[in-house]
């Protein structure tokens, strides 16, 4: 485990021992401290929360393997657990807020430590919870990353099919359809509980105004992002569906040259089979073989005038010349 306190408002962060954290935060009046916990299997003997002591048993989740998103409403304190999006999968934050300390934990190294450290630096908050509010909007900021780059790798995708359709783009549209779905799925569940806890916040008159402002602020991006990623599945969906429509298309041109080359050799094999066989006519009256060339070559020319015949006047050559 992994320890750093944060003083505010300098954001000046060192790293320290879990002793030493438990005890600035029950003496400091404004700090944040981050813990670093062991990888995924690992399982801590003691819940986070008791050894920083934060006391109360309704934090037990905090900084357990696997837990799901939450948003728990605790007289003064806050806890959420916030999907963020790193690389090309989805990673969970702990976090607990007060007006005196925000602490969060994570498993492996922090994703969004830089950022929230500029943040920091530049807008210095005045209390935890509105540190936490800048945790949620760069934890969206993450998602609306996501969904913009996927978002335009389907349409830079798209354009490429027309001009020249080949198998690994199908490939790359389903492993960027799966992306969206895993986004809209992580982060959904979590805009709705975390919304569920701003609303209730919001209907108790002793909500301060800044908070509120913070929250609307919040809600609006969340609902935003989500658009996105709506906009991102119907991209993909469209995307599939121009794919299948351009096969499709292909098809058809091939079934309508088979069609044609059907058109002229089918009789052509029927005329081949009829003077292929020993009957009476053929053996008796046809004494000479100028008279069998020009009844076999005659009876092939005419067909083949009129399957050609036939083939301008349904258009069909047109329509394949065109298509080439």
């Amino acid at each position: 485990m992994i320890v750093t306190v944060v003083s505010m408002p300098e954001a000046a962060g060192a790293r320290t021992d879990v002793a030493e954290a438990r005890r600035r935060l029950q003496a400091a009046r404004f700090i944040l401290v981050d813990v670093e916990l062991a990888p995924q299997d690992a399982q801590e003997t003691e819940p986070v929360a008791r050894l920083l002591g934060l006391g109360a048993e309704e934090l037990d989740w905090f900084g357990r393997a696997e837990e799901p998103v939450r948003g728990d409403f605790l007289g003064g304190l806050v806890g959420l657990v916030v999907p963020v999006v790193h690389d090309e999968g989805v990673v969970h934050v702990h976090a607990v807020a007060s007006d005196r300390f925000l602490v969060t934990a994570h498993r492996g190294p922090a994703v969004m430590a830089a950022r929230i450290m500029e943040h920091l630096r530049r807008e210095k908050p005045h209390d935890g919870v509105a540190v936490l509010f800048l945790v949620l909007q760069e934890a969206l900021t993450t998602y609306r990353r996501a969904a913009v780059a996927a978002l335009l790798e389907v349409e830079e995708l798209e354009d490429d099919m027309f001009q020249q359709r080949r198998p690994e783009q199908v490939y790359r549209l389903a492993q960027l359809r799966r992306r969206s779905a895993l986004l809209h799925h992580s982060l959904l569940p979590y805009v709705q509980v975390v919304d569920e806890v701003i609303s209730r916040r919001l209907m108790s008159r002793d909500f301060p105004q800044e908070r509120q402002r913070l929250a609307r602020e919040f809600q609006h991006a969340a609902r935003t992002v989500l658009t996105t990623i709506e906009t991102l599945q119907d991209a993909a969906r469209r995307a599939f569906a121009s794919y299948s429509s351009l096969v499709a298309g292909e098809q058809n041109g091939v079934i309508n040259r088979l069609a044609i080359v059907s058109v002229i050799f089918l009789p052509l094999s029927f005329l081949t089979g009829f003077f292929g066989m020993n009957f009476t006519f053929l053996t008796d009256k046809l004494e000479t073989r100028d008279e069998f060339w020009l009844i076999a070559v005659g009876l092939q020319v005419i067909v083949l005038c009129g399957s050609l015949y036939v083939l301008h006047r349904t258009r069909i050559w047109r329509r394949l010349r065109d298509e080439d």
